[in-house]
Parts: structure tokens; sequence; C-alpha cells
């Protein structure tokens, strides 16, 4: 299996939906500036700005590049203010008891039989201990999927959580899927969404270090972002 057999980069969806719900409940435990610095972190700032002015929010807090931008689309926005708009559930981040506003997503590219002995990706950090298959997908450090991640996080094919095998590289990883009935082309769900992979950043942060805020931010600038319905 060859990291080359990369054909395109995984999508990080964020959906409308999702932030006008965080927006309501956000703006509802009361203040009116909402930072969504860092690209909305991650999330996308003209898209995110338009649905929280919307929902009730006076003023977002942004970096100066992006304040020019909202200043041109004549959305009101500061890089000085304080934000009190708590911006974990605008986002549905973990504890925030909100829907994640971001699911990323990769693709199974193929899939392959390895006998007990066999090793996956650079260095062999993982080697089966008895006859299985894996599955390459898209998805690698490039795009924010961490290397850390690699043997220790989880990813949802068809409503069922996988382990992540070896090491993570730039544009792929592998996935351990014994005898699941899958095929080439299925979605992965890496976190995010209404399954079981849901609140999967949560994993991400305890296994990487990282804070969620830190982990989608850099998904959402490095993954091919979409916003959907």
């Amino acid at each position: 299996m060859s990291p080359s057999a990369s054909s395109s980069l995984p999508r990080a969806l964020v959906s409308r939906a999702a932030l006008r719900l965080g927006a309501r409940t956000a703006l509802a435990g009361g203040g009116s500036v909402v930072d969504l610095r860092a690209d909305a972190w991650g999330h996308g700032v003209v898209e995110a700005a338009r649905i929280v002015l919307d929902s009730g929010a006076s003023v977002v807090l942004v970096d100066e590049v992006d304040a020019a931008v909202l200043a041109e689309l004549g959305l009101p926005a500061t890089t000085d203010a304080r934000a009190d708009v708590d911006s974990h559930v605008l986002f549905g981040l973990p504890g925030s008891n909100v829907d994640p506003a971001m699911r990323l997503t990769g693709t199974v590219l193929s899939i392959k039989p390895l006998d007990a002995g066999d090793g996956v990706s650079y260095g062999y950090l993982y080697r089966a201990a008895a006859p299985t298959r894996v599955a390459l997908v898209t998805g690698g450090y490039a795009q924010g999927i961490v290397r850390s991640l690699g043997n220790s996080a989880r990813v949802e094919i068809r409503g069922r959580l996988h382990p992540v095998v070896g090491r993570v590289a730039m544009d792929v990883c592998v996935v351990e899927i014994g005898e699941a009935d899958l095929d080439e082309g299925d979605e992965v769900t890496y976190f995010g969404g209404a399954g079981p992979a849901a609140q999967q950043v949560a994993d991400w942060a305890r296994i990487t270090g990282l804070t969620p805020p830190e982990i989608v931010t850099a998904v959402g600038m490095h993954a091919r972002r979409e916003h959907v319905e």
C-alpha cells in the first residue's frame, strides 16, 4: 500500500444548521462579542460571522486580515474587543452539549489483507497479531490528523468505529477493519456528525495533548473545507 495512492484531500464539512443552533445557544448564555479569530477556529470566518451576527451578536472578534474582508462585506468586526460569548458552544466542542459544527471525513482508497506479523506504514509500528484486513484512507498529518493518533485514535465507517494503525502518513492513514463489510469509496468519519465518532475530538485531545480548539482550527485550515446545510 503506497501513500501516493491518495487522490483527494479529506473534507472538513461545516454545518450551517449546527452553527445556527450553536450561535443561539451560546448567545442565550449572555454576551454579544464572539471570538472568530483563526478563521473562526477553522470553520470559515465569513460564513460564521454572518450566522452569529444574524443570531444576535453585536460584533465579532477577528484577526486583522479578516477584519478587512468582513468590513468590505459590511459585517461588524473588531480586532481588539474582549470576547464574552463561549465559542466552544458555538462550534459544538466537547463538553458543550451542542452538536459539533465540523465533521472531518475521508475516503477508503483500498482494502488489503494482512497475515499475522505483517506491518503497515512507515517503520512498521503496527504488526498484525493475527490475520486481518486494513483500509488505506485519505487524510494525514498534512491535513491536521496528527501523527500521534496512529495506534490510538478510531474512525467511523458504516456506523462502526475502527482503529487507526501504524504511523499516520502525510496524506493517508491505515485503519484496521477486520472482517467488516466495507468497500473502496466508503466514507470515513474522523470526528463530528451524529454517529459514534461525533465526539472523537475529545479523544484526539487526550491522545495528542492539543486542545479541541487547536485541533479543529488545524483541520479546518488544512483539509478541504465545505459549508453544508
